[in-house]
């Protein structure tokens, strides 16, 4: 049985687990759609058996409806860790991490524009720090410089995120998180296997160490850290949980300045820190459904 301490800890690692996609990103010397294939494939298998472990069907209450619905999700999955991939190669990790980290300003403004729901305060909060955190993140304000353009990408794959995100809170009722993860992987697979199939081999595609790195980012990254996440909320309010992965932009951070040697200047610092205030205030604010919170990372 999952105690309160075990589920706290669950969620930490899955938290870690998070932060470290963008270091095994970094590390894998192929390209984002190489990458990108590799980690949904591996972790395909990784979910199949946790699944098969959990004795829970993967198949279960699934028709072509729900199964068109997860395809669609895995559309946006696919953007989304595309071109997160695609920041850590041109900006580096931490600048990657930070950019996709404003995905709950995304949300916010989606609700509005989209569903023409209203921005509450802790909403406005949210959007003004996410905004100055940015500004102080961004290297410069000219487009020629790595780190900017790097940003912008990061910011795609916020977008992407925020954009997947409401997708499963109001497209996914009634499927296991288990399942929505399988499915969506498994669509993020098809659709870049075209891509990603000609780089796989020759003296580009990735050599040994790139394939036991793409197993660690798609098992542990990926079908592990959902896994542990998801087994966290049997103790763990959604909010509680949330509140711990906002601490993914800091474990990537410190990771990148250990392993990297990508110090972050004070200004960059300030603004991962605004940055992550504002998930931890969108982790304590009302959610419409719980299972907004299973949008995979």
């Amino acid at each position: 049985m999952t105690t309160h301490r075990t589920a706290l800890a669950a969620a930490h690692v899955a938290a870690l687990l998070f932060g470290l996609t963008g270091i095994f990103g970094a590390l894998i010397r192929s390209g984002p759609a190489v990458i990108t294939f590799g980690r949904a494939g591996f972790a395909i298998l990784a979910l199949a058996a946790f699944a098969a472990l959990q004795r829970r069907s993967l198949w279960r209450d699934m028709d072509l409806l729900r199964l068109g619905t997860l395809a669609g999700t895995g559309v946006l999955l696919t953007l989304h860790w595309v071109t997160f991939f695609v920041a850590v190669k041109i900006g580096g990790v931490a600048v990657a991490t930070l950019g996709f980290a404003s995905f709950p300003a995304f949300i916010a403004v989606l609700d509005m524009l989209v569903f023409r729901e209203r921005i509450s305060a802790a909403e406005g909060l949210l959007l003004v720090l996410v905004t100055v955190g940015l500004v102080l993140v961004t290297p410069s304000f000219d487009l020629a410089d790595q780190g900017t353009v790097g940003l912008i990408w990061g910011l795609a794959s916020g977008l992407f995120f925020a954009m997947l995100a409401m997708a499963n809170r109001r497209a996914t009722r009634g499927v296991g998180a288990m399942q929505v993860a399988f499915w969506q992987n498994l669509t993020v697979a098809l659709l870049l296997l075209p891509f990603a199939a000609g780089q796989l081999h020759g003296p580009e595609g990735p050599d040994t160490r790139d394939w036991l790195n793409l197993a660690l980012l798609g098992v542990f990254c990926t079908g592990l850290s959902h896994y542990l996440f998801v087994k966290s909320l049997d103790r763990l309010s959604a909010r509680s949980a949330g509140m711990i992965i906002a601490l993914e932009p800091v474990y990537a951070i410190v990771a990148a300045w250990w392993l990297f040697h990508e110090q972050p200047s004070l200004r960059m610092l300030a603004g991962a820190a605004l940055i992550v205030l504002a998930i931890v205030i969108s982790a304590r604010a009302p959610r419409e459904d719980p299972q907004d919170t299973h949008a995979a990372r």
